[in-house]
């Protein structure tokens, strides 16, 4: 069943909550609140880029822009701008492409209060889940993302095991195995104080898809979150993920679009 709070509702909590109150992610995290941005700088191999930001002006933008390129490039990284269709101004998009910023596909943020979803997808035959609580099932983790998404898998695999030696409350991780095989994997990302859990990287190797893998780990997580006590989900869906989160409950928020930037070398 859909989630009992409007969604303009659940995306002004998000907004407060997770974009403009943002906490660290973990002992290296730093959050800054720099004019009106809110920034997130990792050096060591986390997450870099902007979460929050909310202009008066083109001009205002502008100038906000060129100050994260500066404070990035000068310690060397990439950086993310997460751009909202929501967030002001409207040409928002457009500013950060004429900075240099290079933008990534379309995401839709949707949301579900854990109460509401309808957990009843089950694990299908053969498959067993499992939590990830070492480096062996880390690695097991960025080796299905690989086959999965067939991207590099090695800044996810540190940060995930950094997080569960250091800040294991925050992550819960998941492995699908048939036999002994990992054919789907998948973790959440709790935020201590807030209403909200993350869900990420939920993702299946090609031969396995099609099964209710990706719903029975999407249930798994949820009921993980709620003996928590975290109210609502909130997951970035790409257009393969969306329906599935849709008939699960989910609901669409708004749209989100990675802007990215690298230094120039």
């Amino acid at each position: 069943m859909p989630s009992t709070t409007a969604p303009a509702a659940l995306l002004t909590l998000y907004d407060r909550e997770i974009r403009r109150d943002a906490r660290p992610d973990g002992p290296d995290d730093v959050v800054e609140r720099v004019g009106r941005v809110v920034r997130r700088t990792a050096p060591a191999h986390g997450w870099n880029g902007v979460v929050w930001s909310d202009f008066a002006s083109g001009e205002e933008a502008d100038e906000a822009i060129a100050d994260q390129i500066a404070h990035y490039t000068s310690r060397g990284l990439a950086f993310e701008w997460k751009l909202y269709a929501h967030d002001e101004p409207a040409d928002l998009g457009s500013r950060l492409l004429a900075h240099g910023f290079t933008p990534e596909p379309d995401e839709t943020l949707m949301g579900a209060e854990t109460d509401a979803l309808a957990l009843t997808a089950t694990v299908p035959d053969g498959i067993r889940v499992v939590p990830v609580t070492d480096e062996a099932g880390v690695d097991q983790v960025a080796a299905v993302h690989e086959r999965a998404f067939g991207d590099d898998a090695s800044r996810l695999r540190r940060r995930l095991l950094d997080t569960l030696t250091t800040t294991p409350d925050t992550v819960a991780a998941v492995l699908a195995l048939a036999g002994d095989v990992p054919v789907s994997a998948a973790r959440m990302e709790l935020t201590p104080g807030t209403s909200f859990a993350g869900l990420w990287g939920g993702g299946t190797v090609p031969e396995w898809r099609g099964r209710g893998i990706y719903r029975a780990l999407v249930t798994h997580r949820a009921r993980i979150a709620a003996a928590r006590g975290y109210r609502v989900l909130h997951v970035d869906a790409g257009p393969r993920s969306r329906p599935i989160l849709q008939r699960l409950g989910f609901t669409p928020l708004t749209v989100t679009t990675p802007y990215v930037y690298e230094p120039s070398l």
